[in-house]
């Protein structure tokens, strides 16, 4: 009984997995194979306790004990798989109903299919059994038959008993040798150490007079390591009479009880019903730990599952708060990098505008030579222009600052560039937050992505202008008075290095301190530190004119010899790029470049500090302090709420698919509780 009381319970497990789709447990197929006419339909009908197979026909039967109750009484039906939710309750209605697809399946002239005719009988008569009803190995073909009808056969039983899931009942006639048995043959190639075959002789009662079959019975011509169960089945003749299967059952009895008495409690067919529950059992015990592990893992993936798609919307007011709120809390996290779900592929959000501040824009910075673009005529040029038709000993600051300011524009370009990376990365932000609450809300999501573009492109223009202006005003005044600037001081050097240290006659030297030479207003960075560049102590200021008038004179000694004029208006570019410059241009080119190279530098890393600073201001900062207010603002209107919080389809669908699976699971669980708590 508590056997009995098992199976049902087992079967309410295989019914849930139909549900949830999971072949975590495979209740074995119990598979018959024999030869034509060795009784193989009738070992199943009389498993059944009805008649209704017509021989010779490939079908998968499923018996359950689910009787409809009707006015008390207790009825049986059946259901085929191909006729869905029609019922049957003849069971001349079902042998027609089996005929009639295998006929529609396999033709009129016992040709074979690969498809199966799924039954499921639902009586209280019955142990719950999985079966399955093969065609008998033939050897010869019969009308339309192929000529490798009996290749055909072998191999979709094969198919069938290769499962190493299945229980092979090998079915063998006793009146033929049971030593060559072809049921037995085939078993053993998928089954060598028959662990899952149990052999069937069928026909006792047919064995030629003085013969009995206690030596196969006993395993002494072919021990079979489940057992050997011998049977006596309806003859063609009691079928024609219309015996029942339980009147059939019932003299099956009384005739191993007189001719078999040894063997009749381990006989029979309500033995081998006994039999194959006990073996179906065992295969349920040994898969609980695997199955209860593995409900375990799709119990929890589908709640993780369900909680992504959210529960339903309630409060849809409250919802859409919630829902903006965490949005515009993940936006900012994922900039000031503590969001909870840190990307491990790539670097994104604050620390991707990090690597553009800092490796990005900076290395580009870094990159744009301080002279980049000025040629040596040039520079030669403004030099010239500057100092209009007079001469002068040294570079005029006029051309200083056009040349400088002309260096200094071209680091605009790449910190617009800045801003334009940081603002796409501060996009690409949106679409990695919000998480599986956004995507559940199509209208939503859409209308977040487009108030946080708006928001950003509003911003844009304003970074591009602070950004602009920080070049501008760099531009709008040349300090060269900036401490960190190469100042008079280094210009009053260079004009001695070039115009004073030159070769001259040891008798008319003179000493002039170097205050005496410099212009008004020229600071000496020697003198500044307590000390002095040169001393030249002079004796008199007629001494101190004599040098002047000889380092002019020099000066003017060195001018290249003389040339041609060029016409109005032509200017000193025009001229050939290779000519030569005199040692006083070249003194003077090398002056300058040193001047814009040392006074960019300063420029460049100011522009490099204070450009980050001022994307950071105006367009990060300020998206991240009033992005919830303007999520807020634009999508919190009443007569928008409904359509925002419309739900796909899709998702309400996989929501419903969810529950339904966690329920089924749930029920699996239970069941497996009840298996625990059954003893045999």
């Amino acid at each position: 009984v508590k056997m009995e009381a098992l199976i049902p319970v087992v079967n309410k497990l295989q019914d849930i997995f139909n549900i949830v789709g999971s072949d975590s447990l495979q209740l074995p197929q119990i598979v018959v194979v024999g030869v034509q006419s060795s009784g193989k339909s009738s070992v199943l009908e009389n498993l059944v306790g009805r008649d209704f197979l017509p021989r010779g026909t490939g079908i998968v039967t499923r018996y359950s004990d689910e009787p409809e109750q009707n006015n008390g009484n207790v009825q049986e039906w059946v259901k085929f798989q191909h006729t869905k939710d029609k019922i049957f309750r003849s069971f001349k209605q079902v042998k027609k109903e089996i005929q009639k697809e295998t006929e529609r399946l396999s033709g009129t002239n016992k040709g074979i299919s690969n498809e199966s005719i799924r039954l499921k009988i639902f009586s209280p008569k019955v142990l719950n059994l999985t079966l399955v009803d093969l065609p008998g190995l033939m050897k010869i073909p019969v009308g339309d038959q192929p000529d490798d009808i009996e290749e055909q056969a072998r191999n979709l039983i094969l198919r069938y008993i290769s499962n190493p899931n299945s229980i092979i009942l090998a079915v063998t006639p006793a009146n033929v040798d049971f030593a060559t048995s072809e049921a037995l043959q085939l078993a053993r190639i998928v089954d060598p150490d028959g662990c899952r075959t149990l052999a069937v002789v069928t026909k006792l009662d047919l064995m030629d007079a003085g013969t009995d079959a206690i030596e196969v019975l006993c395993g002494r011509i072919v021990p079979v390591k489940l057992g050997i169960i011998g049977i006596v089945n309806r003859s063609q003749l009691d079928i024609n009479k219309g015996k029942s299967v339980n009147d059939a059952i019932k003299d099956e009895q009384a005739f191993l009880q007189r001719k078999y008495p040894s063997f009749a409690n381990r006989s029979g067919s309500r033995f081998l019903a006994i039999t194959l529950n006990r073996m179906l059992m065992h295969h349920i015990r040994d898969c609980l730990p695997d199955l209860k592990t593995r409900l375990n893992v799709l119990s929890s993936q589908y709640q993780t599952l369900l909680s992504s798609y959210g529960e339903e919307v309630q409060e849809k007011s409250i919802t859409l708060l919630q829902i903006i709120t965490k949005f515009a809390t993940e936006y900012c996290n994922t900039i000031d990098g503590t969001s909870k779900t840190i990307e491990t592929s790539e670097i994104c959000g604050g620390a991707r505008i990090a690597y553009i501040f800092h490796e990005t824009y900076g290395k580009t910075l870094e990159s744009v030579d301080p002279l980049g673009g000025l040629t040596d005529l040039d520079i030669l040029t403004a030099i010239k222009n500057a100092n209009g038709s007079r001469s002068s000993w040294f570079v005029p600051v006029l051309s200083f600052e056009l040349l400088v300011k002309r260096q200094i524009k071209r680091l605009e370009e790449p910190s617009l560039r800045c801003v334009e990376l940081v603002h796409e990365e501060l996009q690409r932000i949106v679409q990695n937050c919000g998480g599986q609450e956004i995507l559940r809300f199509m209208h939503l999501r859409e209308s977040i992505v487009e108030v946080v573009t708006q928001l950003l492109r509003k911003r844009l223009p304003v970074t591009n202008h602070m950004v602009s202006h920080l070049v501008e005003i760099e531009l709008a005044y040349i300090n060269t008075k900036h401490p960190d600037f190469a100042d008079t001081s280094m210009i009053s050097e260079l004009f001695f290095n070039n115009h004073l240290q030159q070769p001259e006659n040891p008798k008319k030297r003179r000493e002039l301190t170097h205050a005496q030479l410099r212009p008004k207003g020229f600071k000496d960075q020697a003198e500044g530190e307590g000390g002095k560049l040169a001393n030249f102590n002079s004796s008199n200021a007629s001494d101190a004119e004599s040098l002047k008038n000889e380092v002019v004179n020099e000066a003017m000694s060195n001018e290249s010899p003389a040339r041609v004029a060029p016409p109005h208006g032509v200017n000193l570019l025009d001229m050939p790029v290779s000519r030569n410059l005199s040692p006083r241009e070249k003194r003077d080119v090398e002056t300058m470049r040193r001047l814009i190279k040392s006074y960019f530098l300063i420029i460049r890393k100011n522009i490099q500090d204070s450009v980050p600073k001022a994307v950071m201001h105006f367009l990060v900062n300020f998206v991240q302090e009033n992005l919830q207010s303007e999520l807020v603002g634009q999508l919190y209107k009443h007569d928008q709420i409904d359509h925002l919080l419309t739900e796909s389809d899709a998702i309400a669908q996989r929501r419903a698919e969810a529950v339904s699976m966690l329920k089924a699971l749930n029920s699996a669980s239970m069941v497996i509780s009840e298996i625990k708590d059954t003893h045999v």
